[in-house]
C-alpha cells in the first residue's frame, strides 16, 4: 500500500508539472502571393523542383540567399514579429521592414536589400486586383497593403518615410481557397490600386492577428505600366514584358486545388491578344521530370463574354495530360480548351482561369495562343 500511494504522489506530481508548463502559441503563417513578396518570388524562382535545392537564378534572390542562407527560403511564409500586434510605423527600424526586423525566428535581411531587379509584378494604376495572400496557418486578422510615395527609389533602403501613411487597401477575415499547409492555399480578396501611380513602387504588406500579437510583414516589388499582373525577373526565362493594357480583373468563380505537385517553377509570359473580345495569358506553375503544371488566364476586353475557347500549340513534343476549370481536346501538339459552365461569363475586364497538366519538357511559352469567344 505504502508502495501504491507513492506511485500515485509521483503521477499526480508529473501530471500537475505537465499542467503547469507554458503553453506553445499557436503560429500562424504565410506571405502575399499577388502581388507576390520578395521571399515567396524567389522561393520561386530558386526552389530546383528536382532536387529541393535552394538554386537561385535571380540576381537579387541569389543576393539574398548569400546573406541570410537557404533556410530564408525554404521558410518563405515566416517572415513574422510574434510581438508585433500590428504595429508599423517606427516599429520595426528603417531599412529593415522587408524583413520584419531582426527579431523574428529566421534571418531575412537579405531582403531588404536595395536594387532594382527583384521579380516584379506588372499592373496598373486604378485598377481592380485579386489579391492572395498564402495561408500557411490559418487565423483571423486584418490585411493592410501601404504603397510606396513618389518617388520611390528602389536602389536606397526602404524607410517608414518612403511609404504613404495610411493603407491603400485594408481587409478582415477574407475568404480562403484551398487548404492551409500547402503552397496553393490561400486568403484572397478585391482590391483597387491606388491611382496616379507610374514606373517602380514597392506595396507593403502586414498581416496582424487578431487572436494573438503575431504580425506578419511583406515586400512586393511592382511596376505600374499598364500591366495586368504578369510577373517578370523569375528563373531563366518567363521574363517577357507584358503587353501595356488597363485591366481591372474582378475575382472568378472559386477553382479547384491544383492537382499537380506544388514546387513552383517560373514562367510568365505576357498575354497574347485575341479575337472576339478577350485574350489569353499562358504561364508555367511548376515542373518536374518528365513533365509540368500550367496556368492559362482568360481576360475579357472592355465588353462581358459569355463563352470562350483558347487554343495554342505546344513548341516540341509536349501534350496535355489533364485540364482543370475547363474542358479540353487535343491532338498531337496542338490544344484547345473550352469553359465550364460556371466560368462560361467573364465580367468586363475581369478575367478568370484553368489549369493543365502536361507531359514532355517544359514549355515556358506556346505558339499561337489565341482566345475566342461564344
Amino acid at each position: 500500500m505504502r508502495l501504491l500511494r507513492m506511485a500515485a504522489v509521483v503521477l499526480f506530481t508529473a501530471a500537475a508539472g505537465l499542467l503547469a508548463l507554458p503553453s506553445t502559441p499557436a503560429s500562424a503563417h504565410g506571405a502575399i502571393q499577388v502581388p507576390g513578396s520578395r521571399t515567396w518570388f524567389c522561393y520561386q524562382d530558386g526552389r530546383n523542383p528536382q532536387t529541393g535545392a535552394i538554386e537561385p537564378k535571380n540576381p537579387a534572390c541569389a543576393a539574398a540567399v548569400a546573406q541570410s542562407g537557404v533556410t530564408s527560403l525554404y521558410n518563405w511564409f515566416a517572415v513574422l514579429r510574434s510581438d508585433g500586434a500590428g504595429r508599423v510605423n517606427g516599429f520595426l527600424p528603417d531599412g529593415q521592414l522587408c524583413s520584419g526586423g531582426t527579431g523574428g525566428p529566421y534571418n531575412f535581411t537579405g531582403f531588404n536589400l536595395a536594387r532594382n531587379d527583384w521579380p516584379t509584378t506588372h499592373l496598373t494604376a486604378g485598377a481592380n486586383i485579386q489579391v492572395k495572400y498564402n495561408n500557411w496557418a490559418k487565423h483571423p486578422g486584418t490585411f493592410s497593403l501601404y504603397i510606396t510615395k513618389d518617388g520611390y527609389n528602389p536602389t536606397k533602403p526602404l524607410a517608414w518615410t518612403d511609404l504613404e501613411p495610411t493603407p491603400f487597401d485594408q481587409v478582415t477575415n477574407p475568404p480562403a481557397n484551398g487548404g492551409p499547409g500547402t503552397d496553393d492555399g490561400h486568403y484572397y480578396w478585391t482590391g483597387r490600386l491606388p491611382a496616379g501611380k507610374t514606373g517602380k513602387h514597392l506595396i507593403y504588406s502586414v498581416w496582424s492577428r487578431s487572436d494573438s500579437t503575431e504580425t506578419f510583414y511583406g515586400c512586393s516589388d511592382v511596376v505600374f505600366d499598364g500591366g495586368n499582373g504578369e510577373v517578370t525577373g523569375i528563373g531563366n526565362g518567363g521574363t517577357q514584358s507584358p503587353s501595356p493594357r488597363p485591366s481591372s480583373p474582378q475575382p472568378s468563380s472559386p477553382q479547384p486545388s491544383n492537382p499537380g505537385p506544388s514546387s513552383p517553377a517560373p514562367s510568365s509570359p505576357g498575354p497574347n491578344p485575341g479575337t472576339g473580345g478577350c485574350s489569353a495569358m499562358y504561364s508555367v506553375k511548376s515542373a518536374w521530370s518528365g513533365g509540368f503544371q500550367g496556368e492559362v488566364m482568360v481576360h475579357a476586353g472592355a465588353t462581358p463574354v459569355n463563352g470562350w475557347n483558347i487554343s495554342w500549340t505546344f513548341p516540341g513534343n509536349q501534350t496535355l495530360a489533364q485540364v482543370w476549370s475547363g474542358k479540353s481536346t487535343s491532338s498531337g501538339s496542338l490544344v484547345s480548351v473550352t469553359n465550364e459552365t460556371w466560368n462560361a461569363s467573364v465580367p468586363a475586364n475581369g478575367y478568370v482561369t484553368f489549369g493543365f497538366l502536361a507531359s514532355g519538357a517544359t514549355a515556358p511559352s506556346v505558339n499561337n495562343l489565341t482566345c475566342t469567344t461564344g
